[in-house]
C-alpha cells in the first residue's frame, strides 16, 4: 500500500529536501506541498494524506493551529500529523502534541528514520520515544495545572487499564508493559487500545498527555 504524505513548511528548500528523501521509498508518495498552515488545512481536506509533515513556525496560521484544525476536520479524517522542529527542546512542540500531533521529528532526521516514522504513524502508531517525546511532554507538562475533568475521564478505566496507561506514560513499550504486568504483549496492546477508545484520544501521545494533566503521573516520576 502506498502511503500519501503532505509537506507543510514555509521554506521551499526544506520541502524539496524532504520530498527528495521520501522519493527514495517506493511505497511513499508526496501528494502536495503547503507554504503555510491555511494551505495545509485546505490540502489535507482535498488530498486526504495519511501523514502530514508539519512545520511549527510558519507565517499566518502556524503549525499548531493547523494541526488542531486538521485533526478535528471530518473531511480530513484519518490524517495524522508529525511535527517538524529545529530543536527537540522547542516549547511549541508540547503545544503541538496537545493539539493532536502524533509525534515529532527534528529537521536533522536521518533518511531511514524519517521513512520509518512515516510508516509507523501511517499505520496508526505514535512517535513516542521514551528518551525524546516523553522528555518533551514532561518538560512542559509541569507548567500546566492538573484538571479535574482529566481525572474524571480516567475514572472510566478499569484498574488494569489505568495501570497500563501509567506505564505508557512512563515510556514503556508494549513488551515492557507485558513483562511488568506479567501478561502477553497482545494483552497489553488490547488494554492500551481499549483505554484509547474509552478516553476518546487519538494515540499513545495523547494518553501520556492526559496522564500528566490528570495528575496520574508527575514530572520526574
Amino acid at each position: 500500500m502506498t502511503m500519501k504524505v503532505l509537506l507543510a513548511d514555509d521554506q521551499a528548500l526544506v520541502r524539496a529536501g524532504f520530498r527528495s528523501l521520501l522519493a527514495r521509498s517506493r511505497d511513499i508518495t508526496v501528494v502536495g506541498e503547503a507554504e503555510d498552515g491555511d494551505e495545509a488545512v485546505r490540502l489535507a481536506a482535498s488530498t486526504r494524506p495519511d501523514v502530514i509533515l508539519m512545520d511549527i513556525r510558519m507565517p499566518g496560521t502556524d503549525g499548531i493551529t493547523a494541526t488542531r484544525r486538521i485533526v478535528t476536520n471530518r473531511t480530513a479524517l484519518g490524517c495524522r500529523v508529525i511535527i517538524l522542529t529545529t530543536f527537540d527542546t522547542d516549547e511549541h512542540v508540547f503545544a503541538a502534541l496537545r493539539a493532536g500531533a502524533s509525534g515529532f521529528l527534528t529537521k536533522e532526521v536521518e533518511p531511514a528514520e524519517l521513512r520509518r516514522a512515516v510508516a509507523a504513524v501511517a499505520g496508526g502508531d505514535a512517535l513516542l520515544s521514551p528518551g525524546v517525546t516523553r522528555r518533551v511532554i514532561e518538560q512542559f507538562a509541569h507548567r500546566q495545572d492538573t484538571t479535574p475533568s482529566a481525572g474524571q475521564r480516567l475514572a472510566t478505566l478499569t484498574a488494569r487499564e489505568l495501570e497500563t496507561v501509567k506505564l505508557v506514560a512512563l515510556g514503556l513499550s508494549n513488551s515492557e508493559i507485558a513483562e511488568r504486568l506479567v501478561i502477553s504483549p497482545l494483552t497489553a496492546k488490547t488494554h492500551i487500545t481499549r483505554a484509547i477508545a474509552k478516553l476518546d484520544v487519538r494515540d499513545r501521545v495523547q494518553l501520556v498527555i492526559l496522564a500528566y494533566e490528570s495528575g496520574l503521573i508527575r514530572p520526574g516520576a
